[in-house]
């Protein structure tokens, strides 16, 4: 019962410590640093070798918090797979992943095997030893960080050929590297304890691959029924939490019980299991989105606890006598993710740009890089420390410089589309005729939803005082004085005068200017033929108040929508321009929790569009969301 008291406190401690080392990573942030840095920083501060605010004794009792954020850290890693989004750019994808995966692993595997003498902890190691090492730092190599690299897109607003390779390699990669660690880790534990590595061997680390898939189906299966349960979020996502450190105490368990049954140790690796789970869940389940979500909502505050106490684990004084280690360990995985990038894009016959810089944007690393050196710490702790401690200072090397690296390959490649933001919140316009109160209402509500608006008028009006936007006064209802306002920049015009006038200008512009969204106000219905012949759109005074209030009876909250009474949300025809959604279903494009699709207009014909809808180039897709998510949506759909 003290026992457990003491823990209770311990964990209490640590909590108020995240909530601190999160507010100091927001301070790196500021200063253009990875989140990530800030947290180790964090943690190097409050941990045993500087003001020892967390005791070494302390760090051990804090297990469980290591064990529940690497499954979520996999978890995370099995989402981002998503196979759909791939499919388009298979080739590019597999040739640079085989690339840098063999040259990576090789290349950090023969480095670390002789380098070993220069190694503290491997000094007095056998030759099997000393392999066993080497394969496990060759694969850990290999490890990426996804969030990082989504991240440098998501602030470059970056989209491509490129970036869609990166990201997609980055990916996969994070999840191959779990499969080659399972492997690894079972061969490296045969080599330090001298087991014999013959044809049983095989079968049994077989064995264990199978056992492993059995397991993260069955996880998979645990998981979707909880989401799909009527509970609170934040209950769905503890129990997810517990599940990921479930695996955890799963996986000791049954090392420990297979001793007594088998004359082997059954190795089940827990990160495997989860992220065969994820992504069983993201590509053949209906509870993509909700584990999307749930990953989302909860990813900032493991990761916090994660890395900070990570920093606090860390061994300054190992650090201190392996700083030149961790520096040819960093130079040379440069190295091999340069020849193998180049390789891999020779293969796949990328640009020749793309060659010479595809290895910028795979050198940073995070979350599965720490795991995996984590789960080596926690498997041999003779050495394991040490190990991890040269790994860590690696990866916070890798951290630092790739970000940057990434942002300048997408610069030089010319998928950088910063200033995409400003086409789709202000690039619109509207000229709309009539000077009158309800006009000027009019013209005042668009400049707030960030349109550029004119009005055209074949009247003054001295009582009327207008400063912020700009009047046209024409003389005459022709051509040329429609070309002397330049109509032809404007993509909507509002028409605000006599249904007479309202005619005519409607009349020039579909014959003479070209075509236009003409939205026309109407007087008397009986020109409302007239007008749609024409091809604008009708709004009648006499109908639209009836029908606005059906709709507030019918759905409120669309209602509200529409008049802007929603400030959260807001309404947007976007066009579908991206050829790789060409043929893909509504319920397959990874949207943001906030956006719904509401419509799908092709070629002049609404369709009733439902999760199977399947895109076309060209159609208009109406979407209601906040204006974040929207823009981001906005880039999606573009070429």
């Amino acid at each position: 019962m003290l026992e457990l008291g003491k823990i209770f406190i311990i964990v209490l401690g640590f909590l108020w410590v995240v909530i601190g080392s999160n507010q100091v990573a927001k301070f790196f942030q500021k200063i253009k640093l990875p989140l990530i840095t800030g947290f180790l920083l964090s943690g190097i501060l409050i941990g045993p070798y500087a003001l020892d605010l967390i005791e070494i004794e302390s760090i051990q009792k804090l297990d469980f918090v290591n064990y529940t954020a690497l499954a979520f850290i996999a978890l995370a890693a099995g989402t981002e797979l998503y196979l759909k989004e791939i499919r388009n750019s298979i080739k590019s994808i597999v040739w640079n992943t085989v690339g840098q995966l063999v040259i990576t692993f090789v290349l950090g595997s023969i480095t670390m095997y002789y380098i070993a003498d220069l190694v503290p902890f491997m000094r007095g190691m056998t030759h099997e030893s000393k392999i066993a090492v080497a394969i496990l730092t060759g694969t850990i190599f290999v490890a990426r960080s996804p969030s990082s690299a989504i991240a440098v897109i998501n602030e470059m607003r970056a989209k491509g050929h490129f970036t869609k390779t990166a990201i997609s390699v980055t990916v996969i990669k994070d999840v191959l590297v779990i499969f080659l660690f399972t492997i690894c880790l079972s061969i490296a534990s045969t080599l330090i304890h001298e087991t014999a590595f013959d044809f049983t061997f095989i079968v049994y680390l077989l064995f264990e691959l199978i056992l492993t898939f059995v397991f993260g189906f069955i996880l998979a299966k645990i998981i979707g029924f909880i989401i799909a349960i009527r509970i609170s979020s934040y209950i769905k996502s503890i129990i997810v939490l517990l599940l990921g450190f479930g695996v955890y105490e799963f996986s000791h368990f049954l090392g420990e019980f297979s001793v007594t049954i088998f004359p082997f140790e059954l190795l089940i690796e827990p990160l495997l299991v989860c992220i065969i789970a994820s992504f069983w869940l993201t590509n053949y389940s209906q509870q993509r989105l909700e584990l999307q979500k749930i990953i989302e909502e909860v990813g900032p505050m493991v990761y916090a606890a994660f890395f900070t106490l990570t920093g606090a684990a860390l061994s300054i004084d190992i650090l201190i006598n392996t700083w030149t280690i961790a520096l040819i360990i960093f130079f040379v995985r440069l190295i091999a993710m340069i020849i193998g990038a180049f390789i891999g894009s020779t293969l796949a016959k990328d640009p020749k740009l793309h060659r010479r810089i595809g290895w910028m944007p795979y050198v940073t690393q995070a979350g599965v890089g720490l795991a995996l050196a984590f789960e080596v710490a926690d498997i041999f702790p003779s050495w394991g420390t040490q190990f991890a401690t040269i790994i860590v200072a690696v990866i916070v090397l890798n951290q630092i410089v790739g970000p940057p690296l990434f942002k300048w390959s997408i610069k030089l490649v010319g998928e950088s589309r910063v200033h995409a933001k400003i086409d789709f919140e202000k690039n619109r316009n509207a000229l709309v005729f009539g000077l009158e109160h309800q006009s000027l209402d009019l013209a005042r509500g668009l400049l707030k939803d960030n349109y550029s608006v004119e009005i055209a008028s074949f009247e003054r009006r001295k009582n009327i005082d207008i400063t912020d936007f700009k009047i046209h006064f024409l003389e005459d209802l022709c051509v040329e004085c429609l070309e002397s306002i330049d109509i032809r920049k404007f993509e909507t015009v509002i028409l605000m005068l006599s249904d007479d006038e309202n005619y005519k200008v409607c009349e020039l512009i579909f014959e003479k200017i070209g075509t236009k969204i003409v939205i026309v106000r109407l007087f008397d219905s009986m020109y409302a033929d007239k007008f749609h012949e024409l091809g604008a759109l009708v709004v009648d005074p006499s109908t639209a108040i009836s029908k606005l209030i059906e709709q507030f009876v019918r759905s409120p909250i669309a209602a509200s929508i529409i008049l802007g009474e929603e400030d959260a949300k807001t309404m947007v025809d976007i066009k579908v321009s991206d050829k790789h959604l060409h043929g893909l279903a509504l319920r397959d494009l990874r949207l943001p929790p906030d956006v719904l699709i509401l419509s799908v207009k092709r070629k002049g014909q609404m369709l009733i569009s439902h999760g199977y809808t399947r895109l076309r180039r060209g159609d208009i897709v109406t979407i209601v969301g906040s204006l974040e998510s929207l823009d981001d949506i906005s880039l999606q759909f573009n070429e």
